[in-house]
This record gives C-alpha cells, sequence and structure tokens, in this order.
C-alpha cells in the first residue's frame, strides 16, 4: 500500500540485492499476506496494529539470528586466490599477502558481489565503518595498491576490472599463473 510499489515488491526487490534484515510492518494481516512476505524473502511479519514490546522483541530476534550466522567465516576461494573474512587474511597459493584492513574491506566487497559491477559510492558505504574517505576517487588509490597484492600483472588486472564511469567488477576466473 506505499504509493509507487507495494511491500511485496519492495521485499522482493530488496532481498534480490541485498540480505538486510527485513521485517514487514505492514496493515495487511491475512494470513496468506503473511506468507507471501515471508516467501518473498521478509525475516518477519508484523501486521498493525502492534504492541511496541512484540516489536522490539521481534526485532532483537532477528539481530540475534544474524549476528549468530555472522561466527561463521565462509573461505572465499577463486581459483588460486583465498580470501578468508573471518581470520582477515588473503592468500595466493597459501602464501599471505599483505593489505591493509581498508584494502581488505574493499578486496571483500568486491569478492562477494563476483561479477557485478560496483560503483566507488557503493564500495564507501560497503567499508565506512573503517576509515571515513574524503573523496571516491582515494577508492581508485586503494584498488590500484590491491591490484599490485593480488594480481598477476597490476597493469592489465584480470581480477578487479575497471568498468569505465561505473567502477569495479571482481571478475571470477581460474588462475593458474601468479
Amino acid at each position: 500500500m506505499l504509493p509507487d510499489l507495494d511491500g511485496f515488491e519492495t521485499c522482493r526487490r530488496m532481498r534480490a540485492v541485498s540480505d538486510v534484515p527485513i521485517l514487514m510492518l505492514t496493515a495487511k494481516g491475512e494470513e496468506t499476506d503473511r506468507i507471501v512476505g515471508l516467501e518473498l524473502g521478509a525475516d518477519d511479519y508484523l501486521p498493525k496494529p502492534f504492541n511496541p514490546r512484540e516489536l522490539l522483541a521481534r526485532l532483537k530476534a532477528i539481530l540475534r539470528r544474524r549476528s549468530g550466522s555472522a561466527t561463521v567465516s565462509r573461505v572465499l576461494r577463486f581459483g588460486r586466490l583465498e580470501i578468508d573474512p573471518g581470520s582477515r587474511s588473503v592468500r595466493i597459493d597459501g602464501r599471505e599477502c599483505a593489505l591493509t584492513s581498508y584494502q581488505f574491506d574493499l578486496l571483500v566487497a568486491l569478492a562477494e558481489n563476483p561479477g557485478r559491477t560496483l560503483s566507488r559510492e557503493q564500495l564507501m558505504d560497503a567499508v565506512k565503518g573503517e576509515e571515513l574517505e574524503a573523496f571516491d576517487r582515494s577508492i581508485d588509490v586503494h584498488v590500484s595498491r590491491i591490484r599490485a597484492v593480488i594480481e598477476s600483472d597490476p597493469k592489465h588486472p584480470r581480477r578487479i576490472i575497471t568498468v569505465r564511469g561505473a567502477g569495479y567488477v571482481f571478475a571470477r576466473f581460474q588462475d593458474d599463473e601468479r
């Protein structure tokens, strides 16, 4: 019942691009509406009217479930490149690569979205909790430094590709040379 999109379509679109927790708070309280909302990817569904304490309890439960799943770290593997978000380490052929914390977070943001072009703004948003950068072109410098560490030939990158006017894309390929 939103002006441009309904809540179901909004939820579907958000879930297609993000795993951010979604609690649908809506006037549509029929059983079929609740089922559709959950099937579209909502983490919870609360029809109006509601008790504010119930809303708070549901939000806390969603966050508790999310934080519990965050403790399980999955290693991202791309050919000979291995990125471990849990230990905050990057290895090529088992050899540790040195990156700053900010560069590591940039690399993870790219690697978690292989094949998807991320703008400088999206990358800055992904790592803004670490170190606030003054301007978006600083991302270019960091990407250049990451390439120097993970690419066989940083001048002709095969892993982090520049998309002119759009940003960067992490290319998925099976590399057999370093």
